[in-house]
C-alpha cells in the first residue's frame, strides 16, 4: 500500500489550486493556456488596495514567470506535482521548484547548460547586484544564483519590469525567489538537494502524523490533510497563531465558524493548534463581546455595508468545537482560558439581538447567519430563525459542560436552565404544527421557504417525540431533502430552490456534519449513516474538495472556492467516523 503522500502524485492541479506550503502566502500557479507560471499573494493589502475584497480582482504579484534558454526562448514543460515539489520536464532538462521557506522559492536547473527565468513584476524601482538584484514594491522580490551569471537584464513595461535572469548551469545550480517586506540579499544558499530534502521531510512529518485510514477513502483523505496543511497562513498583522485559511485560493483571512470546523479535523493530528484556531478568533473579542466575522493580517471585519448595514459574526460554535478537541486531547487550562469569553459572548447574542426581549435571538445581518444568500433573508432584516437559537442552545449545553469540567457546579446549572428555557421558547415560537417545522419570522410575520435550518432544531436532542417524529418525516422526504444528494440548501420542491446557487440549493458539509451529529445523538443511526454515506460519496466522487456542491448534479458548484478547508476537515472526521463504525468502535 503507497504511503498517503505519494497517492497525491499529480492530483493537485495548479491551473486551479495554488502550489503553496504550510504557513506561507505565495501561491504558485499556471497559465492553463500558456507555458508559464504566475504568483500571487495570499494576503489583502487594504492599505494598499482599498476593498476588504478587492483581493480576489487584484493582479498576480508576477502575471508571468517563464522557464527559458540560453537564447531566451521560453522552454515548454511538462510539469508533475507533489505536495513538496513541482518538476517541470524540459527540452533541456528538468526544472524543480521547492518553498525554501514561507518567503522564499527555489528552483533547481537542468544541469550543464544555459537556462533560468523570465518574469513580469508589477515594480518599477530595483537595484541590480553581484549574483542578482532586488525589485522593491508592497513586497519586496530578491532573486539570485551562485552560478555564472550570463544575462540579468531588466526591461521597462507598462506599471512594472521584465526580468531575464540566464546562468550557466553546473551540477547543483539554482536560482532563488524571495517575497516578502523583509528580504535580504543572501550572501550564499544552500544546496538544492539540502532544500529538496527538507521540503520533503516537511510533508512527509505531515503525513506521518495522520490516523490510519482505509479503502476506499485513502486518496481524498490524502488529498484532504495536503488541502489543510496548504491553506495553513503564519502569524503576521492581526493573525497571532498558525490559522488555517477557508482557501487560499478565494478566502484569505479566518472565518469564525469556519475555523472552528478546521479544529475538528486538527484535533486527531494536533490538538495544540487546533486549539490555535479558537485562540485566533477570540484574540479579537470587542469591548462589548461581539466576536468578529472575520480577521486577517491587516484588518478585522465587524460590519460591512451590503445587502444591509450592520454588524456581523458568525454562528456560535466555538465552546461546541473546544469540547470536540478536549474528547481527544484532555486540557483544563484551555477550557478555563476561553470560559469567560465565551460567556461574554453568549450574553452578546442575548443583549444585542433580541430587540423585543421576548427571549428569541434574532439575526441582525445575513452574513452573521453564514448562510449568505439564502431566502430566509429575502424579505429583509433582522429575522427570527430557529437555527441561530439552535446555535445558542448547543453553546450554552457545551458552556454547561464546560463550567462542570472546571468545578463550576452553580455555572453548569445555570446553563442547563437557560438552555432549556431557550428550546422551550423556540417550541413555543418557532414550531408550526400544521406544516410540521419551524418557521422563521420577518415582522412577525412568517417565512415559508423550507430548508434544512427550519429543521435545526432537532440538533438540540431534546426535542419532544412528536415533533422529532415531524422533524424526520421531512429529512426523508424525497420531494424535499431525501434524494441521491443530500441535503440541499432549499427543499427540493420549494420554489427557492436553485441547485447552483449558493445558499440557495447546492449541499454543503458543514450542513450535512451537524445534521449527523444531531441524528446520532437522538439514536437514529441509520439515517446517520445514510446521510454521512452520501457525504463521503459526494465528495469523492469529484476531484478535487469544493466548498458547495449543486445538489442536482453532484459536481462542485460553479461559483464554489475549490481547495475548501471546512470540506476537506469535515471529509477526515467523518471518514473516520465511518472506519470505526466499520470496526466495531
Amino acid at each position: 500500500m503507497y504511503p498517503l503522500i505519494e497517492l497525491l502524485t499529480d492530483k493537485i492541479d495548479i491551473t486551479q489550486v495554488p502550489f503553496s506550503d504550510r504557513g506561507s502566502r505565495l501561491l504558485v500557479y499556471q497559465n492553463p493556456d500558456h507555458d508559464c507560471l504566475y504568483i500571487k499573494l495570499a494576503e489583502r493589502l487594504v492599505n494598499y488596495f482599498p476593498g476588504i475584497e478587492s483581493y480576489l480582482s487584484r493582479k498576480p504579484y508576477l502575471p508571468e514567470l517563464i522557464l527559458v534558454n540560453g537564447n531566451s526562448k521560453k522552454l515548454p514543460f511538462k510539469i508533475t506535482t507533489k505536495p513538496h515539489v513541482l518538476e517541470f520536464q524540459t527540452d533541456l532538462g528538468i526544472y524543480k521548484l521547492v518553498f525554501q521557506d514561507n518567503h522564499t522559492l527555489c528552483f533547481s536547473l537542468p544541469r550543464h547548460t544555459q537556462c533560468g527565468l523570465r518574469f513580469i513584476i508589477n515594480s518599477e524601482k530595483y537595484t541590480k547586484r553581484a549574483g542578482g538584484g532586488e525589485f522593491y514594491s508592497i513586497n519586496n522580490l530578491v532573486y539570485f544564483s551562485q552560478s555564472k551569471i550570463l544575462r540579468n537584464q531588466i526591461i521597462s513595461k507598462n506599471d512594472g519590469c521584465e526580468l531575464e535572469f540566464i546562468v550557466e548551469t553546473n551540477e547543483n545550480s539554482i536560482i532563488t525567489l524571495c517575497i516578502s517586506d523583509s528580504c535580504e540579499f543572501p550572501s550564499s544558499i544552500k544546496p538544492f538537494s539540502e532544500i529538496h530534502q527538507a521540503a520533503k521531510l516537511r510533508w512527509e512529518r505531515w503525513f506521518s502524523k495522520l490516523p490510519l485510514i482505509n479503502e476506499p477513502y485513502r486518496e481524498t483523505y490524502a488529498y484532504a490533510w495536503w488541502v489543510l496543511a496548504n491553506n495553513m497562513i503564519s502569524p503576521k498583522g492581526n493573525i497571532k497563531f498558525e490559522m488555517v485559511v477557508p482557501s487560499k485560493k478565494k478566502y484569505i483571512g479566518i472565518w469564525l465558524w469556519d475555523n472552528a470546523l478546521h479544529a475538528i479535523a486538527l484535533r486527531h493530528i494536533d490538538p495544540e493548534t487546533a486549539r490555535d484556531q479558537i485562540r485566533g478568533v477570540l484574540a479579537y473579542q470587542q469591548p462589548d463581546g461581539m466576536l468578529p466575522d472575520a480577521i486577517f493580517d491587516d484588518g478585522i471585519v465587524t460590519e460591512i455595508d451590503h445587502p444591509v448595514h450592520g454588524k456581523i459574526t458568525k454562528p456560535p460554535i466555538l465552546a461546541w468545537a473546544a469540547l470536540k478537541i478536549h474528547e481527544i486531547d484532555v486540557d483544563l487550562d484551555f477550557l478555563k482560558e476561553i470560559y469567560e469569553p465565551l460567556v461574554k459572548w453568549n450574553t452578546w447574542w442575548f443583549t444585542n439581538n433580541d430587540d423585543n426581549r421576548d427571549g428569541i435571538v434574532q439575526y441582525n445581518h445575513p452574513y452573521s447567519s453564514g448562510l449568505d444568500d439564502s431566502p430566509l433573508w429575502d424579505q429583509g432584516m433582522p429575522v427570527d430563525s430557529p437555527d441561530i437559537n439552535t446555535y445558542l442552545f448547543i453553546q450554552m449545553k457545551s458552556l454547561a459542560i464546560i463550567a462542570e469540567l472546571l468545578n463550576k457546579p452553580s455555572d453548569a446549572a445555570y446553563w442547563k436552565k437557560k438552555a432549556r428555557n431557550l428550546l422551550t421558547r423556540m417550541i413555543d415560537y418557532f414550531w408550526d404544527e400544521k406544516k410540521g417545522t419551524f418557521l422563521s419570522f420577518y415582522k412577525n410575520k412568517a417565512i415559508q421557504t423550507l430548508t434544512p435550518f427550519n429543521l435545526y432544531p432537532l440538533w438540540t436532542g431534546e426535542l419532544p417525540e412528536k415533533i422529532k417524529d415531524r422533524i424526520i418525516e421531512h429529512l426523508i422526504n424525497k420531494n424535499e431533502f431525501f434524494g441521491k444528494f443530500m441535503l440541499p440548501s432549499v427543499a427540493y420542491i420549494d420554489q427557492e430552490y436553485n441547485p447552483d446557487k449558493m445558499w440557495r440549493g447546492p449541499v454543503w458539509i458543514n450542513i450535512n456534519y451537524f445534521f449527523i451529529e444531531a441524528l446520532q445523538q437522538i439514536g437514529e443511526f441509520n439515517l446517520a449513516k445514510i446521510i454521512r454515506e452520501k457525504t463521503i460519496n459526494l465528495i469523492m466522487s469529484n476531484s478535487g474538495l469544493h466548498e458547495y456542491y449543486n445538489s442536482k448534479s453532484g459536481k462542485p458548484g460553479k461559483n464554489a472556492a475549490p481547495i475548501f478547508s471546512w470540506t476537506a476537515a469535515l471529509f477526515i472526521d467523518l471518514s473516520l467516523q465511518a472506519l470505526r463504525e466499520n470496526n466495531g468502535k
